[in-house]
């Protein structure tokens, strides 16, 4: 007989409850889609400016605001695993989406250096921004995996309470 080993939910009950009651949940729960939103904005902007060479400047505040509102989202969330995890990076439970969170902020912050610098051309600026952007949506994807699974693991939290409780135990 094969033994299934039991998988470990994201949240202890603890941390759970710290999640729930953290009012940095909530903040993370509006940043994460403004963040989105900003990002398909620019996206569009540094697109068009990379097909027609028009618009550099609307395109270059679009990455420069998509930048800093993924360091807000960045030190908010820090502030959040602090409170649920009792570490500001790197908790077991979102550990790889950290480390790779450190590569979106690397190449958002080398689009920032490029443009104050002009250590590169136009072009290569934004085609420095869709380097950082295609790492943030892969960053995102993790993000919404491990927020499914979450609600998941509480779905099946919830179907084991209530089946605990029909049979009076």
């Amino acid at each position: 007989m094969v033994e299934r080993s039991k998988k470990t939910p994201l949240y202890t009950p603890e941390e759970r409850r710290r999640r729930d009651a953290s009012p940095w949940t909530l903040v993370q729960g509006i940043l994460a889609p403004v963040q989105f939103l900003i990002f398909l904005v620019s996206l569009i902007l540094v697109l068009r400016f990379l097909a027609t060479g028009d618009g550099w400047g609307a395109a270059t505040a679009s990455v420069v605001v998509k930048t800093f509102a993924l360091y807000t989202i960045m030190v908010t969330g820090c502030v959040w695993e602090k409170q649920v995890f009792g570490v500001y990076l790197f908790a077991p439970a979102f550990f790889w989406e950290d480390v790779f969170s450190m590569l979106v902020l690397a190449l958002h912050t080398a689009y920032l250096v490029a443009l104050v610098t002009d250590g590169l051309p136009p072009r290569e600026q934004m085609a420095l921004a869709l380097a950082a952007y295609g790492a943030y949506v892969i960053n995102a994807a993790q993000f919404l995996l491990k927020l499914r699974a979450a609600r998941r693991d509480e779905a099946a939290r919830q179907a084991g309470s209530s089946t605990r409780w029909a049979l009076g135990q």
